[in-house]
């Protein structure tokens, strides 16, 4: 077996630069705890590892103006222990803080999470729903891009050769606002979401206008979907929008049958989670506190 290459790189243009060196053969090296598992299973033969865990852009949180910036390698149990983030986005904080067990929290990370590609990520459902935009470096340039354009498909996203995520931002909101994410898993715990559903609102009074939703585990790819957040907006959250949402969420369902879940059983809970996903968030909006736990499957 070819020898594997081992570098840290000090700053994004370096890790990036080595990265398009590699010529398709680099892996980062943020928490490893997709990576490492990967190894040992033979599933990828890195050329070059590159360890970006001293480039303080990639390890931080920042707020400027309401609005938070993560850095793609931050742990997952760093973001969950910033206060200030986790009143702002409790859902996403909590989607982050299911990737794993505490112990892999120390290590993994929403920007390894999303990288990973899993249609069944736990993390993704809410940023998708938060709006989070995500920075990519090149060797030469930075773009951004919207969390639900990030992945192609099941293990594949549309990062560009030598490309490498940087950060993950999410948006300044209303104070009036409040998201959720919950998911459905066969166990208790450490467990694969057969639906995950991530819901952000901005509720005036008690009328929401604004919404995104956020579902995964059902397609390809997680799913923006726009419909639901269409018929929740403008409404009072009554029984005729949560219908019409959950219905929406329903069919965009293109899910397959599998040990966890059949499609038939997939494409209902989409419709329940959403309802459940929504009620949360909108009492987070009116600053009611409320716990979100992964719903357990029977």
């Amino acid at each position: 077996m070819t020898d594997i290459q081992f570098k840290v790189a000090k700053t994004v243009r370096e890790a990036a630069s080595l990265m398009a060196a590699a010529k398709g053969k680099g892996r980062i090296l943020a928490g490893g705890t997709d990576l490492l598992v990967q190894m040992k299973a033979g599933m990828v033969t890195p050329g070059t590892i590159i360890d970006v865990k001293k480039i303080a852009e990639m390890v931080s949180i920042t707020e400027t103006k309401g609005s938070y910036r993560i850095g793609a390698a931050t742990p997952a149990a760093v973001i969950g222990e910033h206060k200030k983030l986790r009143k702002a986005w409790p859902g996403v904080v909590e989607a982050i803080n299911l990737i794993g067990s505490t112990q892999v929290q120390g290590r993994a990370s929403a920007g390894g999470n999303l990288c990973n590609a899993s249609p069944a990520a736990d993390s993704v459902p809410a940023l998708v729903a938060a709006g989070a935009i995500v920075t990519i470096q090149g060797a030469k340039t930075r773009r951004q891009v919207p969390v639900e354009k990030f992945n192609s498909g099941p293990g594949k996203t549309t990062l560009k050769a030598g490309e490498i995520v940087v950060s993950l931002t999410l948006p300044a909101r209303p104070k009036t606002s409040g998201d959720a994410y919950l998911r459905l898993i066969p166990r208790t715990e450490m467990d694969i979401a057969v639906v995950g559903v991530g819901v952000s609102l901005t509720m005036k009074g008690d009328t929401c206008v604004s919404a995104r939703v956020g579902l995964g585990a059902v397609a390809p790819t997680v799913l923006l979907v726009e419909a639901a957040a269409k018929a929740l907006t403008g409404s009072k959250l009554d029984a005729k929008a949560l219908d019409a949402a959950a219905n929406a969420c329903s069919a965009a369902c293109r899910p397959i049958d599998d040990k966890r879940g059949t499609i038939r059983y997939r494409t209902k809970i989409a419709g329940v989670l959403l309802r459940r996903a929504t009620a949360i968030a909108a009492d987070r909006a009116k600053g009611i506190s409320r716990p979100a736990h992964s719903q357990q499957g029977h």
